[in-house]
């Protein structure tokens, strides 16, 4: 973990915690907790169609997923980060002030909110979705299909021994796997039963970071020295081959038992440059490292509809990779040549996929591309009015 991204979870906003607002995979900024979206419309707006969304500097678009034309506008003023909630109609926006719901379909907040400071990772599992406050350290844990009434869902809540840049998940028989830490150091998870009662508990993981579920429901934790697995009701670490092999960014699939994740071994960098992504098989707690030739960064690792491992290479091509043989079995130009910013908050191709289609950004020329993951073909772009950052949209089911 090079030490721009290390400040990320202490000293940055919202992936880092510290000063202002650690949001959702990690990251804040000064955002007004205040901000509104536009007035809406004295009559129902018309549903836009498979949603997505694109941060802007001072707001974000609400764009049709077919076309990919901007249905509105939102004014929402400071660095601001986006995840699907769940369902087909929402998103959850992270903010200085928490966590916000809007209502993507209808390009409008429901008015739903989970106020905290540095509101952090949100993880949608088996059918529920989980907060985590890096601020307060709570967690909280709701049924996406229970937004549909435009009110706070009931649902479960568990506040961590102290506040960390930390990530929570729910599994299908209702154990709660959430990360334990303080703002200083964070060293690995636990896990709770349905009445929050501690059962399982690992501190074999310095550093912990994000999370992604593989087939089987077996989820994985990242490391500095590797991965923690958490699989039928216990842990299993699989070292990484180096010393410092830090693996802080994890795309699972329900089709996969396999995870994939970068992989970082220069802790001292002031922004590592990676060219190796890892590949975890979840079933024999084996890790292989597979170079691409071309780095890549934290927002460009994905998963596609059969399992096939993603990642946007700095040298503008999506590289799909069997992750049973950790062979690029495909290689798709989508954008331009780029290199990674040192602020992780500035904006950077970004990708986003959902279904047979990637999404990727391409902020310098304010170009939004679809591709098919079939045929490799792009099949739609379209330039927008403003650069944007972060991307996302609406994800049914989990």
């Amino acid at each position: 973990m090079n030490k721009s991204i290390r400040t990320r979870a202490f000293t940055g906003t919202a992936l880092a915690l510290a000063v202002s607002a650690v949001l959702t995979a990690c990251g804040g900024a000064d955002t007004s907790s205040d901000a509104k979206a536009e007035d809406a419309p004295s009559t129902k707006a018309v549903a836009v169609k498979d949603p997505l969304l694109a941060t802007f500097d001072g707001g974000l678009y609400v764009l049709d997923g077919q076309s990919l034309k901007p249905a509105k506008t939102i004014e929402l003023p400071g660095f601001n980060r986006l995840n699907p909630a769940g369902d087909a109609s929402h998103v959850i926006v992270s903010t200085d002030a928490g966590f916000r719901v809007l209502d993507a379909a209808q390009q409008t907040f429901t008015g739903v909110e989970y106020k905290g400071a540095k509101p952090g990772h949100v993880v949608r599992h088996a059918g529920k979705t989980v907060l985590f406050t890096d601020g307060t350290g709570e967690v909280n844990v709701f049924d996406p299909d229970d937004l549909a009434g435009g009110t706070k869902p009931e649902g479960r809540t568990y506040t961590s021994a102290e506040p960390h840049h930390g990530v929570a998940i729910e599994l299908s028989n209702g154990e709660l796997l959430s990360t334990l830490g303080t703002e200083e150091k964070r060293t690995g998870a636990l896990v709770l039963d349905k009445n929050n009662k501690e059962i399982k508990r690992n501190e074999k993981c310095p550093g912990v970071h994000g999370e992604a579920a593989a087939k089987g429901e077996a989820i994985g934790i990242g490391c500095e020295d590797g991965i923690l697995i958490y699989k039928d009701g216990r842990f299993t670490k699989v070292d990484a081959p180096d010393d410092y092999g830090r693996i802080g960014n994890q795309s699972g699939s329900d089709a996969s038992p396999i995870l994939l994740g970068d992989y970082k071994t220069d802790p001292e960098a002031e922004l590592e440059r990676p060219t190796r992504i890892s590949l975890i098989d979840t079933e024999t707690a084996k890790l292989r490292l597979v170079d691409l030739g071309t780095s890549y960064s934290f927002r460009s690792l994905g998963r596609g509809p059969d399992g096939e491992a993603l990642v946007l290479g700095t040298n503008g091509t999506l590289h799909v990779i069997d992750p049973e043989t950790g062979k690029v079995e495909k290689k798709i130009p989508v954008v331009g040549a780029w290199q990674e910013p040192l602020d992780w908050q500035q904006p950077r191709p970004t990708l986003f996929v959902r279904d047979h289609t990637a999404y990727v950004s391409e902020p310098g020329r304010r170009q939004l591309h679809a591709v098919d993951l079939a045929s490799g073909e792009k099949v739609t772009s379209v330039t927008l009015p403003k650069s944007t950052n972060e991307l996302s949209g609406v994800i049914a089911g989990h």
